[in-house]
């Protein structure tokens, strides 16, 4: 197939790990190589929105805003306007390709401060392509899209502590029907799940200086696998656990700080390592190249549920990284698999902000390591925010990416009206 397929692929899997390779069957204790872990839909774990993509990625436990949705849609509880509307777009890898695009659409109503709703439709555009065969005869030209349609439930459990529900219909389409390998393909479908929990106290005070403490918890695209293929193999979503903190400290009527610190990690199988051909079992026989024989981690091909939990445990250690005393550590790669966002919020008199973030991934698992800065400014019924990546190698996909959002205040307009 032409380039321009190539690049396509590229994508599926850079959208999860920008800067991962594939990983390899080398089974040595210490080799220096990835284990990258790679999903289907990757798009659903990109920021879509600028404040948290200013904010190094993290949202989990930032002060509710319109596009909680994404993040904790558990937030919205403690949102001040009762309706909100934003519209996000993202030119996406304008390095690699120049007509691939995210688009975000989120909404919510919040009836009373115990019970909310809200909806969110999350587009991605690959940007158009060529099939080609392999004697480079143009099959067909065709334009791969993906999106998610969200719609969430949140309740109000106690004064300080909220909860929520959402129900995700996802659609992938990278083939156009094109035969991949001799199988007739078709669009990927499934549905998922998330349940996110969230805890808000505004009343600390910090050397005479209010500040609220802010805790959340998400875990998100709980579902079913995704296979485009006619063959019985399927491929995981990215169920991913989120998890962190924020603090919002008010020095007067008019300057304002929130700092806030977020934990990923995909919950789907690790890469094992296997044996190599030519190798030595335990039980004397000697590997052959069709067999594929775990030396180190666990098998992969697990149903959903049991992921949730072996993927805590599954890793195989074997990197130069997480060997010690010349032996594999499972869990100093388990915790490698940990992704860190950190942001900075600043306000003044509620009217004008400025973000910055930093996001870090480790060298194994995607090497994916930036910088964030944003602006926002909020009118009585309208907000526009922007955000910048700021990649920390040279040559980097990344590079350049930025993110626009636009706000509705649709309650502060029923106020302005009435």
């Amino acid at each position: 197939m032409k380039r321009t397929f190539l690049i396509l692929l590229i994508t599926i899997v850079l959208g999860n790990s920008i800067n991962a390779q594939v990983s390899t069957n080398d089974d040595i204790v210490g080799r220096d190589a990835p284990n990258t872990i790679t999903t289907t839909v990757p798009f659903l774990l990109i920021a879509p929105d600028s404040r948290a993509g200013a904010l190094g990625d993290a949202g989990v436990a930032t002060t509710p805003d319109v596009n909680s949705l994404h993040w904790n849609p558990a937030k919205y509880n403690f949102i001040d306007n009762n309706v909100g509307v934003s519209i996000s777009y993202t030119p996406w890898l304008r390095q690699l390709v120049r007509d691939m695009n995210l688009a975000y659409v989120s909404g919510y109503k919040k009836f009373n401060k115990e019970n909310v709703l809200s909806a969110s439709l999350l587009y991605f555009d690959l940007g158009s392509i060529q099939f080609r065969s392999v004697d480079n005869v143009l099959l067909r030209d065709f334009s791969p899209h993906e999106f998610a349609i969200d719609a969430a439930y949140s309740r109000l459990l106690g004064e300080k502590f909220s909860s929520s529900v959402a129900m995700r219909f996802i659609y992938s389409n990278l083939t156009g029907g094109v035969e991949v390998q001799g199988n007739d393909s078709y669009p990927g479908k499934t549905v998922a799940a998330d349940v996110a929990f969230y805890y808000y106290n505004d009343e600390i005070e910090l050397s005479g200086m209010k500040s609220t403490l802010m805790w959340g918890l998400n875990i998100s695209n709980i579902g079913a696998k995704i296979s485009y293929t006619t063959n019985e193999y399927r491929d995981f979503i990215p169920t991913n656990f989120r998890t962190g903190v924020g603090y919002k400290l008010a020095l007067d009527d008019h300057n304002e700080f929130m700092f806030t610190f977020d934990l990923n990690k995909l919950l789907v199988p690790t890469p094992p390592q296997y044996y190599q051909a030519g190798e030595i079992l335990p039980n004397g026989d000697t590997v052959i190249p069709s067999d594929k024989i775990i030396k180190y981690g666990k098998d992969p091909k697990i149903s959903v549920g049991s992921a949730l939990f072996r993927s805590w445990y599954d890793a195989p250690g074997t990197a130069t990284a997480f060997v010690k005393n010349g032996k594999p550590s499972v869990f100093r790669e388990e915790m490698a698999e940990f992704t860190i966002s950190a942001g900075v919020e600043y306000w003044y008199d509620k009217l004008f902000a400025l973000r910055f973030g930093y996001f870090n991934e480790h060298q194994y698992k995607g090497n994916r390591k930036y910088f964030t800065v944003g602006a926002g400014l909020k009118m009585n019924v309208f907000g526009l925010d922007f955000a910048y990546l700021i990649p920390t190698t040279q040559a980097n996909p990344l590079q350049h990416t930025l993110r626009f959002t636009l706000i509705f205040d649709l309650g502060g307009l029923a106020a302005e009206k009435s």
